[in-house]
């Protein structure tokens, strides 16, 4: 198998499980907040360890990997504004959603 489409699938996979998450972070209850908390805390750790395996090497002279690396720390912190009651479940949804999209832009761009 072509270890480069391993790791997209598992890339893919972790962003699945990631958006999966808010989702029930933000309109679950109770114990079900607990599991999904996990199953976010995974799904990034996924998404970072599989984004810099398929980068091999950083390429230091562009920029739009490090503005990815941003939007991983956005998007680990969304959790706890929603615990937190500090945004409506809705907007951090939102947030989520066109952080992933800028996310998956400038992978596939690399405008930067």
């Amino acid at each position: 198998m072509d270890p480069f489409l391993l790791s997209k699938t598992l890339h893919i996979a972790g962003t699945f499980g990631f958006f999966s998450a808010m989702g029930a972070v933000a309109l679950g209850s109770g114990s079900s907040k607990k599991s999904a908390s996990i199953l976010h805390g995974v799904s990034l750790l996924l998404l970072l360890l599989v984004g810099f395996a398929m980068l091999k090497k950083p390429p230091m002279g562009q920029y739009w990997w490090m503005v990815k690396l941003g939007l991983w720390l956005v998007l680990g912190i969304l959790p706890a504004l929603v615990k937190r009651k500090v945004m409506p479940p809705a907007v951090v949804l939102v947030i989520a959603i066109v952080c992933g999209v800028i996310a998956a832009y400038l992978g596939l761009a690399k405008p930067f």
